[in-house]
């Protein structure tokens, strides 16, 4: 007797088969979007951590940068002003060629350009701006009005602090000498010194810079 076939085991076998496939195609979509958020991650800290790399550099650069400009800054000022101060002498109207001193100015008289006159220097600190006022003699008789007084910008960026921009020393003064004291006799001085802290940005490195330079006055020079 022939033996009937069961028709329901091909269509069970086919389903099973069937319901397979679709879990392995579901579970490779799956594993292939968790994949793509863990790539594009990665990809976004590496981003993320060169913008602040190139960041740095940038902030950096503008740093040394600004540092070199008040450098060279200094550097002019320096050149500029003991070369004032070695040739201070009488004013035009015949007042001592010192007119004031303190910490953080400096006034003299000095022929700046050669032309006979005696202009009035004045060196001073304002905020952490080094300034320079000349003030040049007019009328007759010659007088010096302070209303004339031209004022620019030296050295930016000054952090001195608590440190003296102006030391001035007598004629005993050996390199060891202590400065004299406030309120600055202005006959007993002979050589100034000027100390200058620049700080381009104090909340970043690199840390500030110290300039010192230092001039005596020729028409007052005695041992110095």
């Amino acid at each position: 007797m022939a033996t009937k076939r069961n028709n329901s085991q091909p269509i069970i076998h086919n389903i099973i088969i069937s319901m397979i496939q679709h879990k392995s195609s579901q579970n490779s979509i799956g594993f292939s979007i968790i994949e793509l958020i863990i790539g594009l991650s990665i990809l976004g800290l590496i981003a993320f951590a060169i913008w602040i790399f190139q960041k740095d550099i940038f902030s950096l650069n503008n740093t040394i940068s600004g540092d070199i400009t008040a450098q060279d800054d200094v550097r002019r000022a320096f050149k500029t002003v003991t070369s004032e101060i070695r040739s201070a002498s009488s004013s035009s109207i015949g007042a001592y060629p010192i007119d004031s001193a303190t910490l953080t100015s400096f006034i003299f008289y000095s022929d700046i350009n050669d032309d006979g006159i005696k202009e009035r220097i004045r060196y001073f600190l304002n905020g952490t701006i080094l300034k320079k006022g000349i003030l040049k003699p007019s009328g007759n008789p010659l007088a010096y009005n302070p209303a004339n007084e031209t004022i620019s910008e030296i050295v930016h960026d000054v952090a001195n602090g608590a440190t003296p921009i102006f030391n001035y020393y007598d004629t005993n003064y050996d390199g060891f000498t202590p400065s004299l004291t406030s309120p600055i006799n202005v006959l007993a001085i002979r050589l100034i010194k000027i100390t200058l802290i620049v700080d381009h940005d104090p909340s970043k490195l690199p840390s500030p810079i110290t300039f010192t330079t230092q001039a005596s006055i020729r028409n007052l020079k005695d041992n110095l």
